[in-house]
């Protein structure tokens, strides 16, 4: 079996870290620079089969255009004769989400300053004609200080393209404002700050403001800005909420005023911005045209052996910092879409397992090397459920097994993995004594 390390221009790209439908998501290390950075892979075909192009192009064009430090930042853009890469900044403290999830709720405080530097963001973006139209905590990232960064610009809008009222019905149906459903046109901006106060609710109460069973139901709940605050939410969180879900956008809150509320300034640091930096966009459309002297140079290094080894690097990365403790915690991984686990079985044994153990669930397994793909139907059957499976090897017969969502609802997928790993206790490693960082550090680098 051989071993595969790709190279794309100056970056090492490594494993993947987030898949969708027309996408892949992979670590990368700068060479020149020794910084790490995430590499957003599109296949050039898939995009022109889909009809993608201007899409692409204006994601493209808007992430170059908002840089702000509360939002990810776009380093460069790069193309194969294949291949698109957008290159990423790499926020390695993972999804507001998986916080959320994890915690519970936050407190008061803390969700104060999420909001504040989610509006700091959003109010950026409506400054240069962006309107993000897909806020939600899966599409907020935390970095390794725990400061908020927006990411996932795909449903975004830009003025400059598309000007007046907006058409488009996007976004997630829980966040989305109840005029964009109308079907009538809406103002980007307030259905932005819609989306914003229902992300602040879901901060401080631990579930949506807004959730049925079925989409007909949801909607006329969301219509109706039917929803109530729990008694811990205090006075002056309940009063700005009420302004920012208010049905009518033309009598919602708008940022400007936000920025004033009594509730909102409380220890309120705004972001001090530099500069504007001078943005040429002529570069977009080159990562389209068929110019062989602008294609980047795409190599693989390969070796013989199993799994793709990890090196300590990435290592650090994926464990955020030098606390390496949250790759062993089984207690600390399942709440996450990217989670993992560590085996001392033989890599072999790892794929079988995984397999026998998918098929008896009903789900269709595909394998190519070390890497797997599980489909099957989703728990509502509304759509498809897809989990993917790759192993790496950290040390000599120890063996990582990273798991994520590649399709499906992410609630669904927590109890998937939860699943997993009770069924596969046999083959999952436990230390029995915890180790100190360096040495274990030392012992995956062996």
């Amino acid at each position: 079996m051989k071993k595969v390390r790709r190279k794309v221009g100056k970056y090492e790209v490594g494993r993947t870290i987030g898949e969708g439908t027309f996408a892949k998501v992979k670590f990368a290390r700068n060479t020149e620079t020794g910084e790490s950075a995430a590499i957003k892979v599109m296949s050039k075909s898939t995009i022109l089969e889909h009809r993608m192009v201007e899409q692409i192009k204006r994601e493209i064009s808007i992430m170059k255009i908002v840089r702000h430090p509360n939002i990810v930042r776009l380093h460069e853009v790069l193309a194969s004769q294949t291949k698109i890469y957008i290159i990423l900044e790499f926020v390695m403290g993972g999804e507001l989400y998986d916080k959320i999830v994890q915690q519970g709720k936050l407190s008061e405080n803390e969700s104060r300053r999420y909001f504040q530097q989610l509006i700091d963001a959003v109010a950026h973006c409506h400054s240069k004609g962006v309107y993000h139209r897909d806020l939600k905590p899966e599409n907020l990232l935390l970095d390794a200080f725990g400061n908020l960064k927006v990411s996932d610009f795909g449903l975004s809008a830009l003025t400059k393209q598309v000007p007046g009222l907006l058409h488009t019905t996007c976004g997630t149906p829980n966040y989305v404002a109840p005029e964009v459903l109308s079907n009538l046109g809406y103002d980007g901006a307030a259905a932005d700050v819609w989306s914003c106060g229902v992300i602040l609710f879901v901060l401080m109460a631990g579930y949506l403001p807004f959730e049925e069973p079925n989409l007909p139901a949801l909607f006329e709940r969301i219509n109706a800005a039917a929803f109530k605050c729990p008694f811990w939410f205090s006075a002056g969180a309940e009063t700005l909420l009420h302004k920012i879900l208010d049905p009518n956008p033309k009598t919602r809150i708008r940022i400007e005023e936000i920025r004033r509320d009594p509730w909102f300034v409380r220890s309120y640091v705004p972001v001090k911005l530099g500069r504007d930096e001078e943005v040429n966009l002529d570069d977009v459309q080159a990562v389209f045209d068929d110019i062989k002297d602008k294609y980047v140079a795409e190599n693989s290094e390969t070796t013989e052996g199993g799994p793709l080894t990890m090196n300590a690097f990435e290592m650090i990365t994926l464990s955020q910092g030098l606390n390496l403790s949250a790759l062993f915690d089984r207690r600390q991984d399942y709440v996450k879409r990217q989670t993992r686990f560590v085996s001392r079985q033989p890599a072999k044994v790892i794929i079988a397992s995984v397999g026998a153990l998918a098929e008896s669930m009903g789900l269709k397994v595909h394998c190519r090397s070390y890497k797997m793909r599980l489909e099957g139907a989703s728990a509502n059957k509304a759509g498809q459920f897809a989990v993917v499976l790759e192993v790496f090897e950290v040390a000599p017969s120890l063996f990582m097994v990273d798991v994520r969502k590649a399709a499906g609802d992410t609630l669904e997928y927590h109890k998937f993995y939860k699943n997993l790993c009770e069924k596969l206790s046999d083959i999952i490693w436990k230390p029995a004594v915890s180790v100190p960082n360096s040495g274990l550090l030392r012992q995956m680098t062996c």
